[in-house]
């Protein structure tokens, strides 16, 4: 019980810390300018290298040790891309503002061009992640980065349709146009599918941690669990009408007094 209970606080805690820190870091690049985004970006390159070197060194390690250092090995992997994302580095190869008039697949084109080349960075890092694990028992690294890449998608999706809530200020200086693309909507035809799809993730999670035999196996599907159950909270804060802003809100930098009064 113990390995669980640490395993799921960890989940919790590393979800948040990197969140902030990630937020942090790019809205201070905003403030420092030049090429601060790019320097942070080529900075924490080397979490890719040692995401993709603990990936593989625990492939063969079933025990918590082992399913902890995994699933922290992809998330660094992920946190990188992320971060080349909010820095503006890798994004697509559109910058332009949505287009009020447009509508279906060019309405849906346009935005997508605006972050393409993200999607291709996601799917590079879900392949390098793969191959560094062919033969491995413990696959809980492939898990984690399925489990971010599927909730990261379906929050786009839901964004692009329309939800009611969107933090759009805390959005870097480089991403400033990607609110245009989404749409505003009390609800759309795919946020049901998507809490219900995660909920279900959620429950088959819960019981293989009922039915582990294992505390490595039962410490992996926490992690698992608590990181979708995370997703589905997020999938859920774009539609009620709760403070969760105040998570994120501190970790942006005040504006200088040079800045104060420009927005």
């Amino acid at each position: 019980m113990a390995e669980v209970l640490a395993s799921a606080g960890m989940a919790v805690a590393v979800w948040w810390a990197s969140t902030v820190a990630i937020l942090w870091r790019v809205k201070r690049a905003d403030r420092l300018g030049g090429d601060a985004h790019t320097v942070s970006v080529l900075m924490a390159l080397p979490m890719v290298f040692l995401g993709l070197w603990g990936v593989r060194e625990t492939g063969a390690r079933t025990d918590v040790a082992g399913v902890q250092g995994a699933f922290l090995s992809a998330l660094a992997i992920w946190g990188w891309v992320e971060l080349a994302f909010l820095s503006g580095i890798v994004t697509g190869p559109s910058r332009a503002a949505g287009q009020p008039g447009a509508r279906g697949w060019m309405r849906f084109g346009r935005a997508f061009g605006t972050l393409a080349h993200h999607e291709i960075a996601l799917l590079l890092g879900l392949g390098a992640v793969a191959l560094s694990l062919q033969g491995a028992e413990n696959l809980v690294a492939l898990w984690t980065y399925l489990t971010l890449l599927g909730a990261r998608i379906s929050a786009k999706l839901n964004l692009f349709l329309g939800v009611p809530r969107f933090h759009a200020h805390l959005l870097p200086d480089a991403l400033a146009h990607l609110p245009s693309h989404f749409g505003r909507a009390r609800m759309n035809w795919l946020f049901p599918f998507s809490v219900t799809a995660l909920s279900a993730a959620v429950a088959w999670w819960a019981h293989g941690l009922i039915s582990a035999g294992t505390t490595g196996g039962a410490a992996a599907a926490a992690l698992l669990m608590t990181l979708t159950a995370l997703a589905l909270l997020e999938h859920w804060l774009m539609v009620l009408p709760l403070p969760d802003e105040k998570l994120w809100r501190w970790a942006v930098p005040a504006p200088d007094e040079k800045t104060k009064g420009k927005t």
